[in-house]
């Protein structure tokens, strides 16, 4: 076990999280974009810090170490729609490349034979041929040229620049055939080069056996992988995967070096959002998009007198919210006419995805749950678990609606941008019909700066938008008191609402008031369960 050199700081505006717990998140994104198992990068970056410790590097070694391996490949599926022109489903292709060396024979073979897949016959000649004349390398530039993307993203993430350097050079090579040219031998950084013997290792282990994985990183030894590297790794290749397969997220965030103080809430505030921005460039139809939408969805949250808490919560899932996308293939998503069933399972899955990807620790669990709802709806019709009304949040709502109105005024592969003022009629035809939320809807209009119309006063069932609120607190057993305090209102306003909402709803009752609340889809369940007072 790595000794670990300890830090005290405050912990004043502590957000529960730390910073290797954010970058095991983005691992998990990669693993997607990669084409392999959950958790891929996570075993790959135990091996790199096995490795490291067989090589005796010292603390600050192995602190650099540990975050390069963690997002050695990060940048690999950003432009899939470049990657789809070339190989079809981009997401396949880097599945397979690990059988292979691109700078060899064989990975020319491979990279012809997948070239221009699934789309006709003349344009896979075509994208064959060019990858013939230039022996590929235009392809290999490509892939690396989206490696400087990753080192801005770790830089955002307060990470060191010896961390920047080592992502950046994922797709060099001992021998110097790879990407930047010219830098061969130990001019590329130590990090690096454990860290792609590592995560190559893990692959192929996994999915060849241990020896057979062995003699192909042998066969690899002096052209794509450092020697020395090799030869400690072939030493005692077994004890390297001892125990890698149990408890490998919780064994690497356990040992981490150098240990850092948890973020405070505006460097995890920081950090998601360099994590949406840096997924949008998934697909360039889709930048900003993350950005966008949370700023739609903060705005509405103030039009709706949401709580500092709830705000936050919205404002994180919403920059994160399509970071599953790294789990669509990129002929997918820039696919210019419509899905057929498979592609749209497909598609449907990336709001799963972001709800794994954010798993733990509880903080993030709470942002990645919210994050997967941006497709649920109202009436039951949306994904990925097809939830009505009566399960979905206030956030989840608002959400739902931001994302909506944000990509209509976007341009897709399958359609020009709206106008705003047909996004406008387009959302209000939705919360219309039942499948986003009237309120939220208007406050996500009114957020991006369109005059309210009479369905922000007139909610579900003729009630206000403040009713509405204090109808959904009151149907969770909060007494007046408790409900002034939660809206910012005197108790005497509440009781004003109270009288005006049974009247409208035709109730004497809080149980009666309460069954419409549920009917109406205005209960929080983050909520249920509230005592009076």
């Amino acid at each position: 076990m790595v000794e670990r050199s300890r830090r005290y700081v405050s912990t004043m505006s502590s957000s529960g999280v730390r910073l290797n717990e954010v970058l095991a998140a983005v691992s998990l994104a990669t693993d997607l974009g990669l084409g392999q198992p959950s958790e891929h990068m996570v075993r790959a970056a135990r091996l790199s810090m096995r490795l490291g410790e067989r090589l005796a590097l010292d603390t600050g070694q192995l602190a650099t170490l540990y975050d390069v391996s963690m997002l050695t490949y990060v940048g690999c599926p950003v432009y899939g729609n470049e990657a789809a022109l070339l190989f079809g489903d981009d997401i396949d292709f880097r599945a397979g490349t690990y059988s292979v060396d691109l700078a060899r024979t064989s990975g020319m073979t491979y990279m012809v034979r997948h070239a221009g897949q699934g789309t006709s016959v003349p344009n896979r000649v075509r994208r064959a041929t060019q990858f013939m004349a230039t022996r590929g390398s235009g392809a290999v530039e490509q892939m690396a040229n989206h490696c400087s993307a990753a080192g801005l993203l770790a830089e955002q993430l307060g990470l060191t620049a010896d961390v920047r350097t080592g992502i950046e050079l994922s797709y060099a090579r001992w021998d110097g055939k790879g990407v930047p040219g010219g830098l061969t031998g130990q001019q590329l950084s130590l990090a690096t080069r454990i860290a792609h013997v590592a995560e190559a290792f893990e692959v192929l282990e996994r999915t060849l056996g241990l020896e057979a994985a062995v003699d192909v990183i042998r066969s690899r030894s002096g052209t794509h992988f450092d020697p020395q590297i090799v030869a400690e790794l072939a030493s005692d290749a077994a004890a390297l995967f001892d125990g890698i397969a149990e408890h490998s997220l919780d064994e690497l965030l356990e040992i981490e070096p150098i240990e850092r103080p948890p973020l405070t809430e505006n460097e995890l505030d920081r950090a998601l959002a360099a994590i949406g921005d840096f997924c949008d460039l998934r697909s360039p139809s889709f930048a900003g998009h993350a950005r966008g939408t949370a700023d739609l969805a903060t705005g509405a949250a103030a039009v709706m007198n949401l709580s500092p808490s709830e705000t936050t919560l919205l404002r994180r899932a919403a920059h994160v919210h399509d970071v599953g996308r790294f789990g669509v293939p990129g002929n997918v998503l820039d696919k210019p006419g419509p899905l057929n069933g498979a592609e749209m399972e497909r598609m449907r899955m990336h709001v799963y995805y972001v709800e794994r990807i954010f798993r733990r620790p509880e903080p993030l669990r709470r942002v990645g749950l919210l994050a997967a709802t941006h497709h649920e709806r109202m009436d039951g019709s949306g994904y990925h678990r097809a939830v009505g009304g009566v399960m979905l949040t206030t956030p989840s709502r608002i959400l739902a609606a931001a994302d909506a109105y944000h990509a209509m005024t976007q341009p897709r592969p399958y359609r020009d941008a709206m106008t705003e003022e047909d996004a406008v009629s387009e959302l209000r035809s939705d919360a219309a019909s039942g499948r986003l939320d009237r309120v939220a809807t208007e406050a996500v209009l009114e957020a991006a700066g369109h005059r309210s119309s009479s369905a922000r006063g007139g909610g579900p069932a003729g009630l206000t938008a403040r009713e509405s609120e204090v109808l959904a607190l009151l149907a969770v057993g909060m007494s007046n008191k408790a409900i002034a305090r939660q809206l910012g209102i005197s108790p005497k306003t509440v009781g004003n609402h109270v009288e005006h909402l049974y009247t409208k709803l035709a109730v004497s009752n809080r149980a009666g008031a309460a069954m419409h609340a549920m009917r109406l889809g205005l209960v929080d369940p983050d909520n249920v369960g509230t005592l009076p007072g």
